[in-house]
Protein backbone atom coordinates (compact mmCIF):
# COMPACT_ATOMS: atom_id res chain seq x y z
CA UNK A 1 0.00 0.00 0.00
CA UNK A 2 1.73 3.42 -1.04
CA UNK A 3 1.87 6.04 1.76
CA UNK A 4 0.47 9.58 0.98
CA UNK A 5 1.27 12.67 2.65
CA UNK A 6 -1.30 15.70 2.63
CA UNK A 7 1.15 18.82 2.28
CA UNK A 8 -1.49 21.33 3.75
CA UNK A 9 -1.03 19.33 7.19
CA UNK A 10 2.33 19.86 7.23
CA UNK A 11 2.88 23.76 6.19
CA UNK A 12 0.06 24.42 7.83
CA UNK A 13 1.69 23.49 10.89
CA UNK A 14 5.31 25.31 9.67
CA UNK A 15 3.35 28.74 9.13
CA UNK A 16 2.29 29.07 12.56
CA UNK A 17 5.82 28.13 13.70
CA UNK A 18 7.36 30.47 11.78
CA UNK A 19 5.42 33.51 12.22
CA UNK A 20 5.23 33.25 15.87
CA UNK A 21 9.21 33.94 17.02
CA UNK A 22 8.83 31.65 20.13
CA UNK A 23 11.04 28.64 18.47
CA UNK A 24 14.42 28.48 17.89
CA UNK A 25 15.14 28.69 14.36
CA UNK A 26 18.23 27.77 12.04
CA UNK A 27 18.49 27.60 8.54
CA UNK A 28 21.01 25.84 6.23
CA UNK A 29 21.51 27.20 2.83
CA UNK A 30 23.15 25.19 0.50
CA UNK A 31 24.35 26.61 -3.76
CA UNK A 32 21.08 26.25 -5.11
CA UNK A 33 20.05 29.52 -3.02
CA UNK A 34 21.64 32.23 -5.23
CA UNK A 35 20.30 30.32 -8.00
CA UNK A 36 16.66 31.25 -7.82
CA UNK A 37 18.00 34.92 -8.60
CA UNK A 38 17.73 34.94 -12.33
CA UNK A 39 18.88 38.03 -14.21
CA UNK A 40 18.21 39.30 -18.18
CA UNK A 41 21.15 41.00 -20.14
CA UNK A 42 20.17 43.89 -18.39
CA UNK A 43 20.77 42.41 -15.50
CA UNK A 44 17.19 43.13 -14.26
CA UNK A 45 15.60 40.02 -12.74
CA UNK A 46 13.74 37.40 -15.10
CA UNK A 47 12.48 34.37 -14.82
CA UNK A 48 13.58 32.70 -17.75
CA UNK A 49 16.95 34.99 -17.15
CA UNK A 50 20.98 33.69 -15.88
CA UNK A 51 21.06 32.47 -12.18
CA UNK A 52 22.95 35.32 -10.36
CA UNK A 53 25.94 32.64 -9.44
CA UNK A 54 26.29 29.49 -10.56
CA UNK A 55 25.42 26.50 -9.73
CA UNK A 56 28.13 23.65 -8.58
CA UNK A 57 28.35 21.76 -11.80
CA UNK A 58 28.54 24.61 -13.50
CA UNK A 59 30.85 26.32 -11.23
CA UNK A 60 33.11 23.51 -11.57
CA UNK A 61 32.52 23.57 -15.83
CA UNK A 62 33.71 27.08 -15.46
CA UNK A 63 36.64 26.56 -13.43
CA UNK A 64 38.43 24.62 -15.04
CA UNK A 65 38.08 25.97 -18.40
CA UNK A 66 40.02 29.36 -17.25
CA UNK A 67 43.03 27.23 -16.51
CA UNK A 68 45.50 26.66 -19.47
CA UNK A 69 48.97 25.24 -19.34
CA UNK A 70 50.18 22.73 -16.98
CA UNK A 71 47.34 24.39 -14.29
CA UNK A 72 44.43 23.38 -16.52
CA UNK A 73 46.12 19.71 -17.29
CA UNK A 74 47.00 19.28 -13.85
CA UNK A 75 43.11 20.11 -12.33
CA UNK A 76 41.55 17.87 -15.04
CA UNK A 77 43.48 14.98 -14.12
CA UNK A 78 42.15 15.13 -10.85
CA UNK A 79 38.71 15.99 -12.52
CA UNK A 80 39.05 13.06 -13.96
CA UNK A 81 40.41 10.70 -11.22
CA UNK A 82 37.54 11.57 -8.99
CA UNK A 83 35.23 10.69 -11.13
CA UNK A 84 31.27 10.85 -10.28
CA UNK A 85 31.67 12.70 -7.13
CA UNK A 86 34.37 15.56 -8.69
CA UNK A 87 33.43 19.04 -8.09
CA UNK A 88 35.69 22.60 -7.94
CA UNK A 89 35.64 21.56 -3.62
CA UNK A 90 36.86 18.52 -4.08
CA UNK A 91 39.38 19.17 -6.51
CA UNK A 92 40.53 22.64 -4.83
CA UNK A 93 40.78 20.06 -1.82
CA UNK A 94 43.42 17.82 -3.67
CA UNK A 95 45.25 20.22 -4.87
CA UNK A 96 45.74 21.76 -1.55
CA UNK A 97 46.84 18.00 -0.26
CA UNK A 98 49.21 17.55 -3.09
CA UNK A 99 50.87 21.61 -2.34
CA UNK A 100 51.27 20.33 1.22
CA UNK A 101 52.64 16.80 0.40
CA UNK A 102 54.78 17.30 -2.43
CA UNK A 103 57.30 19.48 -1.68
CA UNK A 104 59.69 19.73 -4.37
CA UNK A 105 58.51 16.19 -6.29
CA UNK A 106 56.46 16.48 -9.18
CA UNK A 107 53.22 15.11 -9.95
CA UNK A 108 51.54 15.66 -13.78
CA UNK A 109 54.88 18.22 -14.20
CA UNK A 110 53.76 20.57 -10.94
CA UNK A 111 55.82 20.06 -7.62
CA UNK A 112 54.04 21.76 -4.22
CA UNK A 113 54.62 24.86 -4.73
CA UNK A 114 52.89 25.17 -8.39
CA UNK A 115 49.86 23.42 -6.76
CA UNK A 116 49.93 26.35 -4.22
CA UNK A 117 49.78 28.21 -7.13
CA UNK A 118 47.17 26.35 -8.84
CA UNK A 119 45.34 26.77 -5.58
CA UNK A 120 45.07 30.59 -5.31
CA UNK A 121 44.40 30.66 -8.98
CA UNK A 122 41.12 28.48 -8.67
CA UNK A 123 40.29 30.89 -5.60
CA UNK A 124 40.50 33.53 -7.64
CA UNK A 125 37.93 32.50 -10.45
CA UNK A 126 35.73 31.25 -8.06
CA UNK A 127 35.81 34.81 -6.39
CA UNK A 128 34.87 35.99 -9.49
CA UNK A 129 31.84 34.23 -10.31
CA UNK A 130 30.62 33.57 -6.74
CA UNK A 131 30.89 38.12 -6.28
CA UNK A 132 28.19 39.61 -7.77
CA UNK A 133 26.25 41.99 -5.76
CA UNK A 134 22.30 41.34 -4.65
CA UNK A 135 20.11 43.19 -7.50
CA UNK A 136 18.66 46.48 -5.82
CA UNK A 137 15.37 44.99 -7.04
CA UNK A 138 13.12 43.19 -4.57
CA UNK A 139 14.27 39.96 -4.21
CA UNK A 140 14.51 36.28 -2.13
CA UNK A 141 17.20 37.24 -0.31
CA UNK A 142 15.29 40.79 0.94
CA UNK A 143 11.85 38.88 1.63
CA UNK A 144 13.85 36.19 3.80
CA UNK A 145 15.34 38.89 5.54
CA UNK A 146 12.26 40.88 6.48
CA UNK A 147 10.38 37.75 7.66
CA UNK A 148 13.58 37.32 10.67
CA UNK A 149 13.45 41.13 11.04
CA UNK A 150 9.82 41.32 11.29
CA UNK A 151 9.02 39.17 14.10
CA UNK A 152 10.01 39.69 17.55
CA UNK A 153 11.76 36.73 18.62
CA UNK A 154 12.85 35.05 21.68
CA UNK A 155 15.64 32.98 20.11
CA UNK A 156 17.73 35.06 17.37
CA UNK A 157 17.49 33.34 13.76
CA UNK A 158 21.00 31.67 12.66
CA UNK A 159 21.93 30.78 9.18
CA UNK A 160 24.24 28.42 8.54
CA UNK A 161 25.23 28.66 4.89
CA UNK A 162 28.16 26.64 2.68
CA UNK A 163 27.96 29.61 -0.19
CA UNK A 164 31.16 32.23 -0.41
CA UNK A 165 28.90 35.23 -1.29
CA UNK A 166 27.92 38.24 0.09
CA UNK A 167 24.36 37.99 -0.85
CA UNK A 168 22.83 37.63 3.06
CA UNK A 169 25.49 40.17 4.48
CA UNK A 170 24.50 42.86 1.45
CA UNK A 171 20.27 41.67 2.06
CA UNK A 172 20.80 42.82 6.15
CA UNK A 173 22.53 45.95 5.04
CA UNK A 174 20.01 46.78 2.82
CA UNK A 175 17.23 46.26 5.30
CA UNK A 176 19.63 47.61 8.15
CA UNK A 177 18.61 45.02 10.13
CA UNK A 178 21.48 44.12 12.79
CA UNK A 179 23.90 40.42 12.27
CA UNK A 180 26.83 38.92 13.45
CA UNK A 181 29.00 36.61 11.34
CA UNK A 182 31.60 35.33 14.22
CA UNK A 183 34.19 38.67 13.48
CA UNK A 184 34.37 41.75 15.81
CA UNK A 185 36.19 45.09 15.24
CA UNK A 186 36.28 47.74 12.74
CA UNK A 187 39.47 48.35 10.95
CA UNK A 188 40.07 44.73 10.31
CA UNK A 189 37.45 42.56 11.94
CA UNK A 190 39.03 39.62 13.34
CA UNK A 191 37.41 36.05 14.19
CA UNK A 192 36.32 35.85 18.11
CA UNK A 193 35.46 32.16 18.59
CA UNK A 194 34.45 33.34 22.42
CA UNK A 195 31.27 35.68 21.05
CA UNK A 196 30.60 32.40 18.62
CA UNK A 197 30.18 29.90 21.14
CA UNK A 198 28.52 32.30 23.41
CA UNK A 199 24.61 33.55 23.15
CA UNK A 200 25.25 37.26 24.53
CA UNK A 201 23.97 39.64 21.99
CA UNK A 202 20.18 40.16 21.92
CA UNK A 203 17.75 37.82 19.88
CA UNK A 204 17.19 40.93 16.97
CA UNK A 205 21.07 40.17 16.40
CA UNK A 206 20.62 37.61 13.39
CA UNK A 207 23.51 35.12 13.17
CA UNK A 208 25.57 34.54 9.71
CA UNK A 209 28.24 31.07 10.08
CA UNK A 210 30.04 31.19 6.76
CA UNK A 211 31.19 27.04 7.55
CA UNK A 212 33.31 27.39 3.65
CA UNK A 213 35.04 30.70 4.34
CA UNK A 214 33.48 33.84 2.58
CA UNK A 215 35.03 36.36 0.04
CA UNK A 216 36.47 39.01 1.88
CA UNK A 217 38.27 36.60 4.33
CA UNK A 218 42.02 37.15 4.27
CA UNK A 219 45.04 35.49 6.99
CA UNK A 220 47.14 37.99 8.24
CA UNK A 221 49.87 36.74 11.39
CA UNK A 222 48.26 33.39 11.09
CA UNK A 223 44.83 34.44 12.03
CA UNK A 224 41.67 35.22 9.96
CA UNK A 225 40.28 38.54 9.28
CA UNK A 226 37.61 40.26 6.98
CA UNK A 227 38.42 43.09 4.95
CA UNK A 228 35.79 45.14 2.95
CA UNK A 229 36.51 43.54 -0.15
CA UNK A 230 35.57 40.50 -2.14
CA UNK A 231 39.09 38.91 -1.58
CA UNK A 232 38.72 35.33 -2.33
CA UNK A 233 42.21 33.84 -1.28
CA UNK A 234 40.80 32.05 2.13
CA UNK A 235 37.97 30.00 0.53
CA UNK A 236 38.39 26.51 2.10
CA UNK A 237 36.55 23.33 2.47
CA UNK A 238 36.15 20.65 4.79
CA UNK A 239 37.74 17.56 2.48
CA UNK A 240 40.92 19.91 2.76
CA UNK A 241 40.62 20.73 6.54
CA UNK A 242 39.77 17.38 8.26
CA UNK A 243 42.67 16.93 9.72
CA UNK A 244 44.41 20.62 9.44
CA UNK A 245 42.15 23.45 9.66
CA UNK A 246 39.13 22.36 11.21
CA UNK A 247 41.31 22.07 14.49
CA UNK A 248 42.02 25.54 13.85
CA UNK A 249 39.90 29.29 13.69
CA UNK A 250 37.18 30.11 12.04
CA UNK A 251 36.06 26.81 11.21
CA UNK A 252 36.18 24.65 13.87
CA UNK A 253 34.18 27.08 15.89
CA UNK A 254 31.55 27.75 13.18
CA UNK A 255 30.91 23.57 13.00
CA UNK A 256 30.82 23.44 16.37
CA UNK A 257 28.57 25.80 16.66
CA UNK A 258 26.29 24.19 14.38
CA UNK A 259 26.90 20.90 16.42
CA UNK A 260 25.60 23.08 19.56
CA UNK A 261 22.91 24.58 17.94
CA UNK A 262 21.50 20.94 17.22
CA UNK A 263 21.99 19.70 20.54
CA UNK A 264 19.94 22.46 21.85
CA UNK A 265 16.54 20.88 22.80
CA UNK A 266 13.48 22.21 21.18
CA UNK A 267 14.95 23.51 17.65
CA UNK A 268 14.43 23.75 14.10
CA UNK A 269 16.60 23.55 11.43
CA UNK A 270 14.99 24.59 7.99
CA UNK A 271 17.15 23.63 4.58
CA UNK A 272 17.26 25.09 1.62
CA UNK A 273 19.34 24.89 -1.50
CA UNK A 274 21.31 22.36 0.15
CA UNK A 275 22.19 18.60 -1.41
CA UNK A 276 23.71 16.83 1.19
CA UNK A 277 26.67 15.98 -0.36
CA UNK A 278 29.00 17.82 2.29
CA UNK A 279 29.96 15.05 4.01
CA UNK A 280 31.14 16.37 7.05
CA UNK A 281 27.58 18.55 7.76
CA UNK A 282 26.18 15.05 6.93
CA UNK A 283 28.00 13.95 9.96
CA UNK A 284 27.58 16.42 12.20
CA UNK A 285 23.28 16.00 11.10
CA UNK A 286 23.36 12.16 11.58
CA UNK A 287 24.96 12.71 14.94
CA UNK A 288 23.02 15.17 16.43
CA UNK A 289 19.53 13.92 15.15
CA UNK A 290 20.49 10.34 16.80
CA UNK A 291 21.44 12.31 20.10
CA UNK A 292 19.08 14.40 20.34
CA UNK A 293 15.24 13.79 19.57
CA UNK A 294 13.70 17.04 19.87
CA UNK A 295 15.37 18.93 17.37
CA UNK A 296 14.02 18.18 13.96
CA UNK A 297 15.66 19.28 10.31
CA UNK A 298 13.22 20.21 7.65
CA UNK A 299 14.70 19.70 4.33
CA UNK A 300 12.94 21.36 1.22
CA UNK A 301 14.25 20.10 -2.22
CA UNK A 302 13.89 21.03 -5.61
CA UNK A 303 14.28 17.62 -7.80
CA UNK A 304 11.80 14.47 -7.84
CA UNK A 305 11.83 12.58 -4.44
CA UNK A 306 14.03 9.62 -6.33
CA UNK A 307 16.63 12.50 -7.06
CA UNK A 308 17.11 13.23 -3.74
CA UNK A 309 19.41 10.33 -2.45
CA UNK A 310 21.74 12.11 -0.39
CA UNK A 311 18.70 14.01 1.78
CA UNK A 312 16.53 10.50 1.78
CA UNK A 313 19.40 8.26 3.08
CA UNK A 314 19.44 10.63 6.29
CA UNK A 315 15.85 10.99 6.56
CA UNK A 316 14.94 7.36 6.64
CA UNK A 317 17.56 6.45 9.48
CA UNK A 318 16.79 9.80 11.36
CA UNK A 319 13.09 10.25 11.87
CA UNK A 320 13.39 14.10 12.77
CA UNK A 321 14.55 14.65 9.38
CA UNK A 322 12.16 14.78 6.94
CA UNK A 323 12.38 15.32 3.21
CA UNK A 324 9.91 17.40 0.89
CA UNK A 325 10.81 17.21 -2.43
CA UNK A 326 8.94 18.41 -5.66
CA UNK A 327 6.61 15.24 -5.60
CA UNK A 328 6.98 13.64 -2.48
CA UNK A 329 8.27 13.72 1.26
CA UNK A 330 10.20 10.72 3.56
CA UNK A 331 8.38 11.94 7.26
CA UNK A 332 9.07 10.26 9.83
CA UNK A 333 11.14 7.92 8.56
CA UNK A 334 8.54 7.41 5.68
CA UNK A 335 8.44 8.15 2.20
CA UNK A 336 5.24 8.82 0.40
CA UNK A 337 3.83 10.57 -2.70
CA UNK A 338 2.31 14.28 -2.40
CA UNK A 339 -1.75 14.43 -2.45
CA UNK A 340 -3.25 17.32 -1.07
CA UNK A 341 -6.30 16.69 0.76
CA UNK A 342 -10.05 18.66 -0.11
CA UNK A 343 -9.33 22.21 -0.45
CA UNK A 344 -10.43 24.13 2.98
CA UNK A 345 -12.66 27.28 3.36
CA UNK A 346 -9.87 29.93 2.63
CA UNK A 347 -6.79 28.04 1.90
CA UNK A 348 -6.62 28.24 -1.36
CA UNK A 349 -4.25 31.19 -1.70
CA UNK A 350 -2.29 29.83 1.30
CA UNK A 351 -2.02 26.59 -0.96
CA UNK A 352 -0.72 28.31 -3.84
CA UNK A 353 2.57 29.56 -2.18
CA UNK A 354 3.75 26.01 -1.62
CA UNK A 355 1.42 23.79 -4.19
CA UNK A 356 1.72 24.87 -7.39
CA UNK A 357 2.52 23.94 -11.38
CA UNK A 358 5.91 25.18 -12.64
CA UNK A 359 5.50 25.69 -15.77
CA UNK A 360 2.05 26.06 -17.54
CA UNK A 361 1.43 22.90 -19.09
CA UNK A 362 2.72 20.99 -16.24
CA UNK A 363 1.28 19.31 -13.11
CA UNK A 364 1.06 20.76 -9.39
CA UNK A 365 4.13 20.47 -7.22
CA UNK A 366 5.42 21.13 -4.10
CA UNK A 367 7.43 24.13 -4.83
CA UNK A 368 9.29 25.48 -1.64
CA UNK A 369 12.58 23.80 -2.77
CA UNK A 370 12.66 26.76 -4.83
CA UNK A 371 14.57 28.94 -2.65
CA UNK A 372 12.31 32.07 -4.26
CA UNK A 373 9.44 30.26 -2.99
CA UNK A 374 10.53 29.40 -0.13
CA UNK A 375 11.60 32.89 1.14
CA UNK A 376 8.14 34.23 -0.12
CA UNK A 377 6.44 31.73 2.07
CA UNK A 378 8.15 32.66 5.33
CA UNK A 379 7.48 36.38 3.99
CA UNK A 380 4.02 36.03 4.32
CA UNK A 381 3.84 33.49 7.05
CA UNK A 382 1.82 35.90 8.60
CA UNK A 383 -0.16 34.67 12.23
CA UNK A 384 -3.27 37.16 11.06
CA UNK A 385 -3.45 35.08 7.95
CA UNK A 386 -3.82 31.35 10.18
CA UNK A 387 -6.37 32.78 12.43
CA UNK A 388 -8.82 33.98 10.10
CA UNK A 389 -8.06 30.57 7.77
CA UNK A 390 -8.83 28.88 11.29
CA UNK A 391 -12.11 31.33 11.94
CA UNK A 392 -13.63 30.44 9.17
CA UNK A 393 -12.76 26.64 8.91
CA UNK A 394 -11.40 25.32 12.73
CA UNK A 395 -10.46 21.83 10.59
CA UNK A 396 -8.59 23.03 8.50
CA UNK A 397 -6.12 24.21 11.16
CA UNK A 398 -6.04 21.26 13.25
CA UNK A 399 -2.10 20.82 12.30
CA UNK A 400 -1.44 24.29 13.25
CA UNK A 401 -2.77 23.71 16.46
CA UNK A 402 -0.80 21.16 17.22
CA UNK A 403 2.25 21.53 19.47
CA UNK A 404 3.95 18.32 19.47
CA UNK A 405 3.74 17.96 15.18
CA UNK A 406 6.48 14.94 14.28
CA UNK A 407 8.08 16.84 11.43
CA UNK A 408 8.33 20.14 13.74
CA UNK A 409 9.35 18.75 16.47
CA UNK A 410 11.05 15.14 15.42
CA UNK A 411 9.02 13.45 17.93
Amino acid sequence: METIHNPDRFMADLRYVLSQGRKRIGLLIGAGAPMSIRLDADGKPHPAGTPLIPGVNELTAKVLSSLSGPHGVAANAIHVELGAKSNIESILSRVRLLQQALGSISISGMDGKQYETLAKSICAEIGKLVGPRLPQQRNPYNELVAWIGGTHRAHAVEIFTTNYDLLFEEAFEQARAAYFDGFSGGHAPFFDPVTVAGDDLPPRWSRLWKLHGSLGWAAENGAIVRRGGRESNELVYPDYLKYDLTQKQPYAALFERLKNFLLTPDTLILAIGFSFRDAHICAVLDETLAVNANTAVMAFQYQQLAQEECACRIAVDRPNLSVYAADGAVISGVPGTWVPGELPKNWAEIRASFWDKREADGAPVFLLGDFARFARFCALAQASDLMAAAAADPEASTASATAKEPALEGK
